[in-house]
């Protein structure tokens, strides 16, 4: 099934990616159109969808059930571990957001990266992975999978030499984020999803940091994957992941039988699928502001003298990469770095800035209040230090994700009077 798959998407994507080029406006505000052109109401003509709070479905034939267990009686839910009514309503808005055919959402964004790698991939398989990832991926990629005998090859994405080099007779899979964490690194999707179409892998793509901006499966992007917890969501209220990829894909992860959803369970609750839903309404506005904000701040950074890494500048190694696959409706993103070189003075800073009002020391990422941490001590920590440092993440990284203050120039105030207090600046 998996290699029906592989090849009807190597047919499709050059011809997808043809469209891109020619058309790649009408087709990100596609995604927001999409969104807004579902019709998805309620059993009473809620303008909500109704939550179905069920774990079990009655069927009205013992025929209809067991045709259930062998995938014949599409439109009948069985079990919510398998397919829930306000899970779907969530997952075909994610469909629509991300330009692909299906969806599947799960109780989290690792739920989500390890059911696919894990659909993907048997023992004694390869993957080649970012080097600069999220460090739960990371720790995934490099100890867990150990046990099944799962190799993974770490490269720098941006190295498409180093990309080919790494690729093995049994590599199963290309695995980055558009956007990495937290280098922000910017992965050229296009170029990536050649490389996996000439040796016949598949390229998985995590969009956590870039909703909206980048589009991978328009860009050749075999699956693409979501932490909605973050910018999707928006409130950090709950924890929540998506698989986005074609029917066949889809249909395969939950299969009753083989497939590693289904028989690995890592569900998400109804409830929140209905929260998330209607958060989504809102993600394109969100984006825009978040973005807005994190370009200021980040040129009030540069214009202080401090060492800053935002992809809006024009002299980001991934500037260009970004700008030809990105929509400037939804600017650079929210994420910016700064470097204050030593962990301590990390630490000192970032307690002031919360004293001060900026936002909060916290991991995690597209909270409508500013987030701040030290990604080598917090979020990137499972990735080991000569690692980091060979990455070229300093021990005073400071990551921000930019939060939607209305008064963006009040916020750069605090964080001025903080810098000035440490003599930073």
């Amino acid at each position: 099934m998996l290699i029906s798959y592989l090849c009807t998407v190597l047919m499709t994507t050059a011809t997808k990616r043809i469209c891109f080029t020619q058309n790649s406006m009408i087709m990100y505000k596609e995604a927001v159109t999409n969104l807004y052109d579902l019709l998805q109401f309620g059993e009473y003509g809620d303008v909500n969808p109704s939550i179905t709070d069920s774990a079990t479905f009655t069927f009205l034939q013992a025929k209809t059930m067991a045709d259930c267990f062998t995938g014949d009686a599409p439109g009948c839910y069985l079990y919510s571990r398998h397919w829930n009514p306000s899970n779907k309503y969530l997952a075909d808005a994610m469909a629509a957001l991300e330009g692909t055919d299906s969806a599947w959402v799960t109780g989290s964004g690792m739920g989500a990266i390890t059911t696919t790698t894990l659909q993907i991939c048997n023992a004694g398989d390869h993957i080649v992975a970012s080097a600069t990832i999220y460090g739960g991926s990371y720790a995934f990629f490099k100890n867990y999978l150990q046990k099944f005998n799962i190799q993974t090859t770490f490269v720098d994405i941006t190295d498409l030499d180093s990309v080919k080099a790494a690729i093995r007779p049994n590599t199963k899979m290309i695995y980055t984020e558009t956007m990495t964490n937290p280098m922000l690194q910017i992965s050229d999707i296009p170029a990536l999803a050649d490389i996996a179409n000439a040796h016949k892998v598949l390229l998985v793509v995590d969009n956590t940091f870039t909703p909206l901006i980048v589009a991978p499966a328009k860009l050749g992007a075999h699956v693409v994957v979501d932490s909605m917890t973050k910018f999707i969501n928006g409130k950090n209220d709950c924890v929540a992941g998506v698989v986005c990829a074609g029917h066949e894909f889809i249909n395969a992860l939950i299969d009753v039988n083989v497939g590693t959803a289904m028989l690995l369970g890592p569900v998400l609750d109804p409830y929140r699928s209905a929260s998330i839903l209607k958060n989504m309404h809102t993600l394109h506005i969100r984006m825009q502001q978040h973005s807005k904000n994190a370009l200021y701040l980040a040129n009030k950074f540069r214009e202080v003298g401090m060492k800053v890494n935002y992809p809006g500048f024009e002299d980001h190694p991934g500037h260009a990469t970004l700008k030809k696959m990105m929509n400037p409706d939804f600017g650079w993103g929210g994420l910016i770095g700064i470097d204050v070189k030593e962990a301590s003075i990390a630490s000192e800073l970032m307690e002031k800035m919360e004293l001060a009002g900026v936002g909060y020391l916290a991991v995690s990422l597209g909270y409508f209040k500013t987030l701040f941490s030290n990604s080598g001590k917090s979020t990137s920590s499972e990735v080991p230090e000569d690692v980091q440092r060979n990455m070229g993440l300093s021990e005073g990284f400071v990551r921000f994700s930019v939060g939607l203050d209305y008064d963006i120039e009040n916020t750069w105030t605090k964080i001025e009077g903080c810098l000035k207090e440490m003599k930073l600046i």
